[in-house]
């Protein structure tokens, strides 16, 4: 094999030194599931580079995208319009730099988007300081909990059940070998939740969601009141960014940190990522926030510039003392975000924020028409949950795909060993959502609900 050039003597000189029988015994912490999973058994091991292309076409083809038939999913994965100029501009030379600024100033392109992007990030959230981005919003949710453990000194964390539960698997597992302990909430469909007296003295921050994943707004003013009140801090995580082109910002409320997924912004849908998160604060809090900071400067002949304001040397050599052990940002995606929201503007990004509402608010008046199901989202942003009594809602979606209806998002995909959320289903309208779309999506649910 002339792209491997390790003959089996030198790989059992190798296992030999590490004292490892066979390779698979470099696996050993990884589930069996896990490991068959990625067997691919059903794959050729060898074929040519056309028969691959071919397979491989083949299989593409048994997916129903979601641009080629009328699509409501949502639940943290939103589908929007992406100009065709951000791709174009993404490309240009004066972006083209270095992935990771390790000699920053030299890649003047990457920190002036950068600090652009900080600050579209601190404006729409209402905080005063927001980073250079984070890989996602779930892995940014685990770094915030992490965060106001150093602030507060305490080891708590409390998950509200309307979190989407993803981010709270993943600051789950981000925090499993700490000695913070991580208390999620029951999923909350009904918005009943009760957090009386949880909210304690060894509390370090409540993280809740707005809108949650169930599509509602709440005022989280007076919970943001509670946890000061307490010594905690309220971290705000928001899935759909276009929502804070209308609703009231986090920071707004009393948020102390706010993390966004960033990914509907500027890139297309592509099975739910790449991602990008946002992640902003309060100047008070800047030394404890992670990841790295650019800012604006002037060189020695008064002409504007830009550095790498705040980059914790301890990020890249000391990772016991580091302020956070992901040490590099998603770049590519926060500059489709930076541009895609230049473009906007304010007033276009407002635009596209109440475009979505509209779209939803048609929707609902629509759905509340259907027998046989109930609307349950009492104040939403573009997104619904609706009940289906006496139907599993994932067998709901599977005969709407088979007519060309991607309907949403199933609640049991979350829960699946909740049998009383089985009957719910997420449905969301963005503004690539047509009126002929809300329309086949009415007819088929009337059809298969009777």
């Amino acid at each position: 094999m002339r792209y491997l050039p390790l003959t089996d003597s030198d790989r059992r000189a190798m296992l030999a030194g590490i004292g490892a029988a066979s390779v698979d015994d470099l696996f050993g912490d990884v589930p069996a599931q896990a490991l068959d999973a990625a067997r691919f058994d059903d794959l050729p091991n060898h074929e040519t580079e056309m028969a691959v292309e071919r397979r491989l076409s083949a299989l593409a083809a048994r997916n129903v995208a979601a641009g080629s038939v009328p699509c409501f999913l949502g639940a943290g994965a939103y589908r929007h319009h992406v100009p065709a100029a951000v791709d174009h501009l993404i490309q240009r030379g004066e972006f083209l730099t270095a992935y990771t600024p390790y000699q920053p100033e030299v890649s003047q392109g990457t920190l002036q988007y950068l600090y652009e992007f900080q600050t579209q990030v601190a404006l729409i959230t209402g905080m005063e300081v927001a980073n250079a981005s984070m890989y996602d919003a779930a892995t940014g949710v685990a770094e915030a909990a992490a965060m106001a453990c150093r602030i507060t000194r305490r080891k708590h964390v409390l998950l509200s059940g309307g979190l989407h539960p993803h981010y709270g698997a993943v600051t789950e597992t981000f925090l499993r070998y700490t000695d913070i302990t991580v208390e999620r909430l029951a999923p909350d469909p009904m918005g009943i939740e009760d957090r009386v007296g949880r909210v304690t003295g060894n509390t370090a921050c409540v993280i809740v969601q707005n809108p949650d994943v169930f599509g509602r707004l709440a005022d989280l003013t007076a919970l943001a009141q509670e946890c000061h009140a307490a010594g905690a801090l309220l971290v705000v995580a928001v899935a759909e960014p276009v929502s804070l082109g209308l609703i009231t910002p986090p920071g707004a409320m009393g948020a102390d940190i706010v993390v966004a997924e960033g990914h509907a912004i500027g890139s297309p849908l592509t099975f739910g990522g790449p991602g990008v998160g946002l992640f902003a604060t309060r100047q008070k809090f800047v030394r404890h926030m992670p990841g790295r900071l650019s800012g604006e400067t002037v060189d020695e002949d008064g002409r504007r510039g830009w550095v790498l304001t705040l980059s914790t040397r301890e990020q890249h050599i000391r990772r016991e003392k580091a302020t956070s052990n992901i040490c590099t940002n998603s770049g590519l995606i926060a500059l489709a975000w930076t541009i895609h929201m230049s473009l906007l503007g304010e007033a276009g990004f407002t635009r596209l924020a109440r475009l979505n509402h509209q779209k939803a608010v048609a929707l609902v008046e629509r759905l509340e028409r259907v027998p046989g199901l109930t609307v349950v989202t009492p104040a939403f942003f573009n997104e619904v949950l609706v009940r289906l009594p006496g139907h599993d809602a994932a067998g709901v979606v599977d005969r709407l795909a088979e007519r060309g209806i991607l309907a949403g998002v199933p609640l049991s995909r979350f829960w699946p060993t909740w049998p009383e959320l089985a009957d719910g289903l997420l449905i969301c309208a963005t503004e690539t959502n047509t009126d002929d779309d809300v329309a086949a999506l009415v007819a088929a649910l009337t059809e298969v609900l009777r």
